[in-house]
């Protein structure tokens, strides 16, 4: 509220910071440009279940950056979602990169990723295993 009023003592209206259903945080500069049309966000993800790959894939194809995790689904669920997901990049020229254990970044053909990320001790441990047999 008294942000505001700040704001019109300033001479400010055409800024309108606002909170979309979604939960994202958005500066509104009076361009007629919703939240769906805007990219470059980076969209935290834990899917659940096989079916919430689709909607990953429509943040992918509004160049938005994904990070994935997918320590909440079986090792069967996982496989079937980082083959929709790697389909799905490939037709948009997008990445695809594993951060983590069970954790990926998916970006878009307009992101460019610069570095790797190495894994530790735990490497070692499990050479000669896939994603499939580590648990985690």
């Amino acid at each position: 509220m008294a942000f505001d009023k700040l704001k019109k003592m300033l001479g400010d209206d055409d800024d309108a910071e606002t909170v979309d259903e979604e939960g994202y945080f958005t500066l509104d500069n009076g361009k007629d440009k919703s939240n769906k049309e805007c990219s470059n966000q980076m969209i935290l993800v834990e899917p659940r279940a096989y079916s919430e790959s689709q909607t990953i894939a429509d943040h992918l194809k509004s160049k938005n950056t994904v990070v994935v995790n997918l320590k909440r689904v079986t090792a069967a669920q996982a496989k079937r979602i980082i083959d929709f997901l790697t389909g799905t990049l490939y037709a948009i020229g997008g990445d695809l990169q594993k951060i983590g254990p069970g954790i990926y970044l998916c970006t878009p053909k307009n992101v460019s990723v610069q570095g790797k990320i190495t894994e530790t001790d735990d490497d070692e441990k499990s050479k000669g295993k896939n994603d499939e047999d580590i648990d985690w």
